[in-house]
């Protein structure tokens, strides 16, 4: 059985048709567009969803500099450490069928384990859910320098298996968080040893073909290069450029970081979870079991490091959030999900760009929209005044955009769009006012307007900003 959304559900939502959400949508493309070029990522993908309806898709962009290839939601980025929720839900499958338990010592199911040094070894077993909640106290990395360009040697098993004997325990099991590619390797190799088969034939029988990710894959499609897969390019230099990253693969590391997709597939993953939690078509996870996934597990004694079984667990403006996030030599992503929200946002960029702000920036513009009440009359028709106007050299546009029954101003760049956006009433006309935080009107903001019936400039407090888009 496939995942219905695979098979013609997965579509654009009439959720666009309120005109809330489709205010809250071009900010959010407003904003998407002036941060790629701002931060000049040479390629962003986004997705946004609300419970089973993808809101919206689409890139900015480019997937290459030199071919100037056009960014989309079909394109294809590292997903990096997202590689990690699907180990981890192979890991509770097998769970769940009754071949390995999360208290089971990680010797019970890979004899070669034992090579490891620990301090102290009378603290207790390093187990299978202290891989999924990084509190196993294992290192950081496998015994091999593969974040080191530019060729990045990514080890094979035999190789993890090999430096082993070399790497200590820096911890007691279940002392400290430590985050740890090596801890989610192990639950990879426990995967293919407790289920009888290669851990990558066993994740796309058992997760993705079910659910309908065709363009997911646990190691980077070398077949895509130079064409679906994005070109990785580095952090910004002092030149303001971006090198270019060699193609590479993770070889053994790939349940922790090998992963490859899409935010549309990313965006079908987190529906398929409010599905699932809804009760509904529950063959990939059991509602409880993903349940247990998303709740904490793991709490630092410092209170750092909140984790569930895979899943992230964090809290922004007083709400809980979970998913990961992914950094990979030349590719970042983020994949945030609130389930009470039943609100998805996949981010994927191929530079190294903070993809986790904008998944938040870009949840918190559309979440009021997605979850409010359609209004019952349509807001007035305020597209003469939309554009971004020059505020150099205070800063770098100032963006008009409708919002609710009036527009707003938005200063690009932003990293905080939605506490960015200014209110402003209309007054006259081609005359508007400040909205104040406490609803109080505030100065006017006069717009100049051309033979086209469409603004040229604004002023506000009698200085002149000229219209660029």
């Amino acid at each position: 059985m496939v995942l219905s959304l695979a098979a013609g559900r997965w579509q654009l939502a009439a959720a666009q048709q309120n005109p809330r959400v489709a205010q809250a949508l071009e900010v959010a493309r407003v904003y998407l567009d002036a941060t790629r070029a701002y931060q000049q990522i040479p390629g962003l993908s986004v997705a946004i969803v609300k419970d089973q309806d993808l809101i919206w898709s689409g890139g900015f962009g480019v997937t290459d500099l030199e071919k100037k290839t056009p960014a989309t939601a079909s394109t294809i980025y590292s997903i990096c450490s997202i590689s990690k929720l699907f180990t981890s839900v192979a890991v509770m499958q097998l769970r769940d069928e009754g071949k390995l338990r999360l208290d089971d010592p990680v010797a019970k199911h890979l004899s070669w384990f034992t090579a490891l040094k620990r301090a102290k070894p009378e603290a207790g077993d390093i187990t299978v859910e202290g891989l999924l909640t990084h509190a196993s106290g294992l290192p950081r990395e496998s015994n091999q320098p593969y974040w080191t360009g530019p060729d990045f040697p990514f080890p094979t098993h035999d190789q993890i298996v090999a430096g082993l004997s070399q790497q200590e325990a820096l911890y007691p099991a279940e002392t400290y968080f430590q985050y740890s590619n090596l801890g989610i390797t192990l639950a990879g190799e426990i995967v293919s040893a407790a289920s009888g088969k290669p851990y990558a034939d066993y994740v796309q029988e058992k997760i993705l073909k079910p659910l309908g990710l065709s363009s997911t894959t646990p190691e980077m499609p070398a077949a895509e290069q130079g064409k679906r897969l994005a070109t990785g390019y580095s952090s910004l230099t002092r030149t303001g450029t971006r090198d270019k990253v060699q193609f590479y693969l993770a070889r053994g590391i790939a349940p922790a970081a090998g992963y490859a997709s899409t935010v549309e597939d990313l965006g079908k993953f987190a529906s398929w979870q409010f599905k699932a939690l809804a009760g509904g078509w529950q063959d990939v996870l059991k509602l409880s079991t993903l349940r247990e996934m998303h709740r904490i597990h793991w709490v630092d004694p410092e209170f750092e490091g909140q984790w569930g079984l895979g899943f992230a667990v964090w809290r922004v403006g007083g709400k809980t959030f979970i998913g990961h996030g992914g950094s990979c030599p030349g590719y970042r992503s983020q994949l945030v999900l609130r389930p009470e929200d039943k609100i998805a946002v996949a981010v994927a960029g191929n530079a190294m760009i903070d993809a986790g702000g904008i998944a938040q920036d870009v949840y918190a513009l559309m979440a009021p929209a997605l979850t409010g009440k359609a209004p019952e009359k349509p807001d007035p028709d305020f597209s003469a005044y939309v554009g971004s106007y020059v505020a150099q050299p205070w800063g770098g546009e100032s963006a008009i955009v409708a919002w609710e029954d009036g527009l707003a101003e938005l200063s690009l760049p932003s990293d905080n769009p939605i506490n960015g956006l200014t209110k402003l009433k209309k007054s006259g006309d081609h005359t508007f006012r400040r909205v104040r935080k406490d609803g109080e009107l505030g100065e006017e903001v006069k717009f100049e307007m051309g033979p086209d019936g469409k603004a040229t400039a604004l002023l506000w407090f009698s200085n002149r900003r000229a219209r660029i888009r």
